[in-house]
């Protein structure tokens, strides 16, 4: 109803005039938002200035007065740390850069957070400007040069504790740490952003939602030096009911991850439609400090590993997608991994997905679906280690065991684990240089093998191999071409395995 109609209406019933104020009173604020331009409090937008005095007076008038928009004109606005408080809408219009000091003295933590708040709610940073970390630029060098690291390092974005946070359509460049950081937080929307920080900068993350609840994440485009998107429980809170879509996700470390820092539980937590490219470990599963990850899902993902040059350089393993258990220390709590499924994955690689339980937690209920692996060039597994990630003080057989094993997907202490069609295809001069079977399991118990198709056949090196496995059943096994060995079985404890796929020698 109009304000027109209303006193129209409410004229001709004769209303009493209290009423009236009423009305008035209770939409006012559906007719105007109240803007507080930071100019009008004395920043003057020339990189030259240091604005944080005038920016930060803004947020707090805006603030004490219920709320409202603070706004960036065009301009370049160098600043200090800065608190954003509830109730108000942080705006960049286009053409403004919110520039980070990279003086230590004009912040207030000694770890550079640039953007805090802590305890708040209702709070929104939006507009189609730019906050610039100041941090070192991706000059892709060829080759990659390591740089060492400064002892001060800005991170654009720490909120903790707080709830109800937007964060919408902005650009964050060159972030030297950890770009977003929401600890303890509940109702996260963050859309259409994006973060481009340098490729070869260690530890300068993407999103890192930690110990959170009620999250979307959905079309980002996030390139990083360190993890792109990356939950974590540094707490014993649980990070859960999160969703992310729609990303495209380039990193010299894991695209998606869980952990390594994993000291609550993971639960509810669904990835989709996701292009993951130029990352040496695609999707990444890190159970080092005894949590429970549990009902997490990922569907119509593309992951394209980096190239050899750059695996070189980052001095990592290479794998599309890797799930671990293992203690970080002798006296942290063994995790458990559980009711997890992959469907429409498709994957471009040199190397192997790699899925490993512990032998007292085996991974259980792992479902995959619909995979496809495309294998580009040759590489050696014969020395490699298993990403280890975060600091650890135990050693483990399991950093090689399974890393090492001649297949192109290996599953090791998994208990439920279910595979539908998974398709493998090698070029005939990889496959010579380096025989391998399309999928390895190995320690697992109570599970199917269905539709496993390599594309190049061989009498000695089957497409599936089992050892040390119990009550599977395995069909349609096979391979491109005739007299293929398609399943074979190994192990003194392999036993009750159901297939008409397995040499009745090998039985």
């Amino acid at each position: 109803m109009t304000f027109t109609l209303f006193l129209k209406e409410y004229t001709e019933t004769r209303i009493m005039l209290p009423v009236l104020i009423l009305f008035l009173l209770c939409t006012a604020p559906l007719w105007a938002v109240s803007d507080y331009n930071v100019r009008d409090y004395g920043a003057a937008g020339d990189k030259q200035q240091l604005d944080t005095s005038a920016i930060q007076s803004a947020i707090d008038a805006c603030h004490e007065a219920g709320g409202g928009r603070v706004v960036l004109p065009p301009g370049d606005y160098l600043s200090g740390s800065l608190q954003l408080r509830s109730h108000v809408t942080f705006w960049l219009e286009n053409g403004a850069t919110l520039w980070a000091s990279t003086e230590p003295k004009d912040y207030a933590s000694d770890r550079g957070h640039f953007l805090t708040a802590q305890d708040q709610e209702h709070i929104v940073i939006a507009g189609s400007g730019c906050i610039h970390g100041q941090g070192t630029k991706d000059l892709r060098r060829k080759p990659p040069i390591k740089e060492p690291m400064p002892e001060f390092r800005t991170r654009i974005l720490l909120f903790e504790n707080c709830r109800n946070i937007t964060i919408r359509d902005i650009t964050f460049l060159y972030s030297d740490s950890w770009t977003l950081h929401l600890k303890l937080c509940d109702t996260v929307m963050i859309d259409g952003i994006t973060i481009h920080n340098n490729y070869f900068r260690t530890n300068s993350d993407g999103i890192d939602p930690d110990s959170c609840r009620n999250v979307h994440i959905s079309n980002c485009h996030i390139v990083g030096g360190d993890d792109c998107i990356v939950l974590k429980t540094t707490t014993d809170e649980p990070c859960e009911n999160i969703v992310v879509t729609n990303c495209t996700l380039e990193t010299i470390a894991t695209a998606l991850k869980l952990g390594t820092e994993s000291h609550g539980d993971f639960r509810n937590v669904h990835f989709s439609n996701c292009t993951i490219r130029n990352t040496p470990v695609g999707i990444g599963f890190f159970a080092k400090d005894g949590a429970v990850m549990e009902r997490i899902s990922f569907s119509n993902i593309t992951i394209e590993n980096a190239d050899p040059q750059v695996i070189a350089y980052a001095q990592d393993y290479v794998t599309p997608i890797f799930m671990d258990i293992e203690k970080r220390h002798q006296d942290s709590k063994v995790g458990a991994i559980r009711d997890v499924s992959f469907s429409d994955i498709f994957i471009d690689t040199c190397s192997s997905i790699v899925v490993q339980g512990m032998p007292e937690s085996p991974i259980q209920n792992l479902s995959m679906r619909n995979i496809a692996i495309r294998v580009n060039d040759a590489m050696d597994f014969s020395e490699r280690k298993k990403k280890v990630g975060g600091s650890r003080t135990l050693g483990n057989q399991r950093d090689t065991i399974f890393v090492r094993k001649p297949a192109y997907a290996v599953f090791g202490y998994v208990d439920g684990l279910r595979i539908d069609n998974l398709n493998v295809f090698i070029p005939q001069d990889v496959f010579k240089e380096y025989p391998r079977s399309a999928v390895l399991v190995s320690e697992a118990q109570n599970g199917s093998l269905d539709h496993i198709f390599r594309e190049i056949p061989s009498k000695d090196i089957a497409t599936a191999e089992l050892e040390n496995c119990r009550d599977m059943a395995v069909t349609d096994i096979s391979a491109g071409g005739k007299g293929n060995l398609n399943v074979s079985l190994k192990g003194t404890e392999t036993g009750n395995i159901r297939s008409d796929d397995i040499p009745a020698d090998n039985r």
